[in-house]
């Protein structure tokens, strides 16, 4: 449920609101846009009498249908930008990631690193968290003004992966897994959540509201393809879903057409037309060319 404040609702009627709602036992969420100001309502709503409408400065009540409630656009009108050590995810921001599938090693990493660079990607991927991949991340990650992506995969290795890693990634045979998402939501950093390959939208959503209902708000959402019956491609990029997330989320949308394609041609023109879907960003495969 929300509670839609009126343009001119002063700073007065908004506390009294807020401190009422949190007088009923239930948790206030505050939305501030460019001409009004939207209050959240955690809990259950039905503590909130109708009656709530008549305080000055009110203009309705808005009751969501939707499951997720911090994720939801109307919970918060305006565009969220994700600030990763400096490198922003959202609106006006179109951000480049790019890296290998695995780290190797700290030269193939470095090469990569500035090719990346100077292509005008700000973040560097470099696959998976684990033990023994520990001490090349830090290395790289010390070696390069790079934002620093890596993927996790058990609930186990989050903490020790949020010391290596600017941001945050569960893939999207994770995006379910609560374990995960709940270490992820204490780490206190960005997390990339990719959309599972037989998920909805909704369903997508629904993880983000995990992560973010257990106090980390800073969520990218990422479409990386779906299944389908075509076997043409690995799994069919579901460009529908960018424009779809806008419309029901303020959380910023990645797109990784590598996962979907699997096939190096196609990965230039789904990325053209991901950015032409409104996507805020990229997250693309790439490694130094040999031989």
């Amino acid at each position: 449920m929300i509670i839609v404040m009126k343009p001119t609702a002063t700073q007065e009627n908004i506390n009294m609101v807020k401190d009422y709602i949190e007088g009923l036992g239930l948790s206030t969420h505050l939305s501030t846009g460019r001409s009004i100001t939207i209050i959240g309502i955690i809990g259950d709503r039905k503590k909130v009498p109708d009656t709530t409408r008549l305080f000055p400065g009110v203009d309705k009540l808005v009751y969501l249908t939707e499951s997720y409630k911090l994720a939801n656009k109307k919970f918060r009108t305006e565009p969220t930008v994700i600030n990763a050590g400096g490198v922003r995810f959202g609106i006006d921001n179109f951000t480049v990631t790019a890296g290998p599938c695995a780290i190797e090693s700290v030269s193939q990493m470095l090469e990569i690193a500035d090719t990346v660079k100077k292509a005008g990607g700000r973040a560097l991927r470099c696959g998976v968290y684990t033990p023994e991949t520990e001490d090349m991340i830090k290395e790289v990650r010390s070696k390069t003004d790079l934002r620093i992506v890596v993927e996790v995969k058990r609930e186990s290795l989050v903490k020790a992966a949020s010391k290596c890693a600017d941001i945050l990634l569960v893939g999207s045979a994770n995006m379910e897994n609560y374990g995960i998402l709940k270490e992820c939501a204490s780490a206190g950093k960005p997390v990339i959540l990719c959309r599972g390959l037989a998920a909805t939208v909704d369903e997508l959503l629904v993880s983000a509201e995990y992560l973010m209902s257990n106090g980390n708000e800073n969520v990218i959402l990422c479409e990386r393809g779906i299944r389908t019956y075509e076997t043409s491609t690995r799994n069919t990029l579901d460009l529908s879903a960018v424009p779809v997330i806008k419309s029901k989320s303020h959380l910023p949308v990645v797109v990784d057409p590598n996962h979907s394609a699997f096939v190096m041609e196609y990965i230039k023109p789904l990325s053209k037309a991901a950015a032409a879907a409104g996507a805020d960003g990229l997250i693309i495969e790439v490694h130094p060319l040999t031989g």
